[in-house]
């Protein structure tokens, strides 16, 4: 038995043919006692194969292993031992030999080796690599700290790692002027010639008739989120505006501070933004604009379910949204071609800022600048766009 055991060891270093080999010794009576051992030894204590075994076995596992790179072929005899113990044995196909089992006989048709063989199979266990380990729980920790999320465990940017998405803000190395070098699908940001928000300069505005809006709002549900830019309401309900020909539905609202429109170069404290969808995909926004007033019953009840933390969303109770509480009474408005207001800064967006604006209190305004103090994107260049002012 010690034999075999080192027969085992022998044979996970050299490979299957060696094992072939080393099972080989152990069934050939003459070599197996050729080295009897030399005292009893004491109780408890594992004796050492003696050095001369170890040697022939050794010896034995050289030859099948010189045999097989020196080009033999399987189902060939190869000679092996030396001496009297010089013997054969036939080396079979590598597909018919798993790496952790013997054959169940040898060249002389013993079959003593069966339970060496089983005794292989049996210790054949996966060996845990340390430096896998350890990778494996370092990528763990790093998945629990966020790292993977682009941030780190402060929530503060770090760079983005694995693919994460590209964290951006209204301040700092990743303002709105790095936008379009954040990631290709901001290029816009950068380059687009049709960008909101824009200045509306009065005097150069197209004044004429223009087609009314026309609100189709009911009260509806909602749920309010914190995207960690503004907060936003995400409508359910039947909402929709129709201009040029076309009907939009209103999918979400969500704020700035200041309004990130200009009138005749005048910033209004906020502006609520009320992005539409037709059933092509265009959008179409209403912004509306916010000053110091009177409380506004809308915002108010937003407010009451304003989330707190970055991705946190409350569900509003049914039909307590009424956009007409937001809609000023002159609903006249400036039109103008333009984009998104946050990356990736999409453009091809149809633009109407009622002119009259919506009154908020000072305290629903101090409300929101807690949580979002900075959140407006500055004003991008016309580039000879027409605006409309419909009179």
């Amino acid at each position: 038995m010690r034999l075999a055991k080192h027969c085992w060891l022998v044979g996970r270093l050299f490979g299957s043919y060696c094992c072939l080999a080393l099972l080989t010794c152990l069934t050939n009576p003459a070599l197996a006692n050729e080295h009897p051992e030399a005292a009893p030894v004491a109780h408890g204590v594992a004796p050492k194969p003696p050095a001369s075994a170890a040697s022939a076995v050794k010896a034995i596992a050289d030859q099948v292993r010189e045999a097989v790179k020196g080009g033999i072929q399987p189902n060939k005899d190869v000679t092996v031992g030396s001496g009297k113990e010089k013997k054969f044995i036939t080396l079979p196909a590598k597909a018919s030999v798993a790496p952790t089992e013997a054959p169940a006989t040898t060249a002389g048709g013993d079959h003593s080796a069966a339970p060496v063989a089983a005794k292989l199979k049996k210790s054949s266990t996966t060996v845990v690599n340390p430096l896998t380990s350890r990778q494996y729980i370092r990528s763990k920790a790093d998945a629990l700290a966020g790292h993977e999320t682009g941030h780190d465990v402060t929530g503060a940017a770090v760079a983005p790692q694995h693919g994460g998405d590209v964290h951006w803000s209204y301040e700092g190395e990743n303002g709105p002027q790095a936008w379009g070098t954040l990631k290709p699908d901001f290029n816009a940001c950068a380059v687009g010639k049709r960008q909101s928000p824009i200045n509306i300069e009065e005097s150069n505005t197209l004044q004429g008739p223009a087609e009314p809006l026309q609100f189709n709002y009911q009260p509806s549900s909602g749920t309010v989120v914190n995207n960690g830019h503004t907060i936003q309401v995400d409508l359910f309900g039947d909402n929709s505006v129709t201009v040029r020909g076309s009907n939009y539905k209103l999918i979400q609202f969500h704020f700035h501070t200041p309004s990130e429109e200009r009138v005749n170069y005048r910033s209004y404290a906020m502006v609520a933004h009320l992005v539409h969808k037709n059933p092509a995909g265009e959008l179409a926004v209403v912004s509306v604009l916010l000053d110091p007033g009177v409380a506004n019953s809308l915002i108010n009840k937003v407010w009451t379910y304003m989330p707190l933390d970055n991705g946190d969303r409350v569900r509003m109770p049914a039909a307590v949204i009424d956009m007409n509480e937001l809609l000023p009474k002159d609903q006249r408005y400036y039109q103008f071609m333009g984009s998104l207001t946050t990356p990736p800064c999409t453009e091809g967006v149809l633009w109407m800022v009622l002119k009259q604006p919506t009154t908020m209190s000072r305290d629903q305004i101090k409300l929101f600048s807690q949580l979002f103090p900075l959140n407006a994107r500055p004003v991008q260049p016309l580039n000879g766009r027409v605006v409309r002012d419909a009179q």
